[in-house]
């Protein structure tokens, strides 16, 4: 049995006003952090009814969980991963894209017909996502119906909410191993929605790429989600090989994204992953249709796709969110991504002179948490009337600094150097779901 099972509060949910006291730090703005040190955090029923701090005197006897000096903190969304890939983590970063889906990805993931399999790998990995803070994600699973669902349900189980899709891919694939026929892909797409009916999580449409789907499964799925009023969710430009790939099977596509807008997959609140390689007409369609980036740094560097112009993109107005991309990304804690996505955009301001700015920590910090929360409905910062969706970090085992550190300096520290072992408390949809 994983030891961490322990520490689940599972369906544990307050029905009165309750109050956290802490060191309340959130992310209203890109690149402004929201500072009450210390902070009174008012929930009713697990939704945020304000933020003070002083206490109302109407609010004294309310009962009070209180933090002392630890930093209550808005919990992170990852926006891509690829969650039948946990197995390989760390596996194939010398391989380029296309090499690395042939040698080890498709192989993994054909592995979850096996469902007792599924089970096992679906459970670790909504356990490792949710002890390490991440409450919202936006997934992919394999083409498998049944493990879908399983993954579904341990996600649930966990306390993570969000979306997953059971992929789809008709050709490209692993015939016979890891590849569905197009009628197959659509009947399975169609009994696997009917068969989704969980509280927090719910379907989206996912064709892996555009070369993994016929013309036929790519309008079908597009129906699909036009019928059914679904969120869609797949890559774009990650790697010039790729690219170019996409170009020869969609001669009447001058670029990447248009081979999703023909069938009706390109439209608000679709998510593109990666966008390493977008040009400016390419970015001009993300921003125009209301499309959200993923930015992975971590999985881009890996394999070798490029460093994606992020700071650009934000600069833009584009709506940017980050994923860890399991397994291109090898790191699955959004703390060490946010870290990650600082890093590669200082590496893009050496290569790119045009744009000398990179990401700061509290900008990074709003990719990973606010921008990623608002796609779920949410509002900026600890908004009120929102379910609350936060972490809780102890830093008092990071090494003594050489002067007293302010609030700022301690949150960066924790963006940069939090372990799993300093989380101490997970809320996710109002609901304390990680207590040690």
């Amino acid at each position: 049995p994983f030891s961490f099972a322990a520490i689940f509060i599972e369906g544990k949910r307050s029905e009165m006003t309750s109050i956290l006291k802490g060191i309340l730090i959130s992310a209203p703005a890109p690149g402004r952090l929201e500072v009450h040190a210390p902070g009174y955090l008012v929930l009713e029923d697990g939704v945020v009814q304000g933020v003070y701090d002083a206490l109302p005197q109407a609010l004294a006897s309310a009962p009070i969980t209180d933090y002392g000096d630890r930093l209550i903190m808005q919990s992170f969304a990852d926006m891509h991963l690829h969650a039948p890939q946990y197995p390989m983590l760390g596996m194939g970063m010398d391989l380029p894209l296309l090499d690395w889906l042939n040698t080890y990805t498709f192989p993994t993931e054909a592995r979850f017909a096996d469902l007792d399999y599924a089970r096992r790998v679906y459970r670790r990995l909504a356990t490792d996502l949710i002890t390490n803070g991440t409450t919202r994600v936006c997934m992919f699973s394999s083409l498998h119906t049944e493990a879908t669902w399983i993954l579904m349900e341990e996600l649930e189980r966990a306390g993570v909410t969000g979306f997953v899709g059971k992929v789809n891919m008709d050709r490209n694939g692993l015939p016979g191993i890891l590849q569905e026929t197009t009628e197959q892909s659509i009947s399975e797409t169609l009994r696997w929605l009917d068969g989704c009916r969980f509280d927090h999580i719910k379907p989206i449409i996912t064709p892996r790429f555009t070369p993994s789907c016929t013309d036929e499964l790519m309008a079908a799925l597009g129906r699909i989600a036009r019928d059914r009023g679904l969120y869609v969710q797949s890559h774009l430009s990650e790697n010039r090989g790729e690219i170019a790939w996409v170009r020869e099977l969609h001669p009447d596509c001058p670029q990447y994204w248009e081979s999703y807008d023909k069938f009706g997959l390109w439209k608000d609140h679709t998510v593109m992953a990666h966008c390493v390689h977008s040009d400016e007409r390419e970015r001009q369609a993300i921003k125009d249709h209301g499309v959200v980036v993923v930015h992975c740094g971590d999985s881009n560097v890996n394999i070798c796709s490029g460093i994606c112009p992020v700071r650009r993109m934000v600069n833009e107005g584009l709506w940017v969110t980050l994923g860890s991309d399991i397994a291109g990304g090898a790191q699955l804690p959004m703390y060490k991504v946010i870290t990650m996505s600082i890093r590669t955009s200082k590496a893009r301001r050496v290569t790119d002179e045009q744009h000398p700015e990179f990401l700061t920590v509290a900008e990074g910090y709003y990719l990973g948490t606010t921008s990623g929360h608002k796609y779920f409905g949410a509002g900026e910062g600890f908004a009120v009337g929102d379910k609350l969706h936060a972490v809780v970090i102890d830093d008092g085992d990071f090494p003594e600094a050489a002067h007293p550190l302010n609030v700022e300096e301690r949150f960066e520290r924790a963006i940069y150097m939090t372990h799993r072992h300093n989380i101490v408390s997970v809320w996710s949809d109002g609901r304390e779901v990680v207590r040690r």
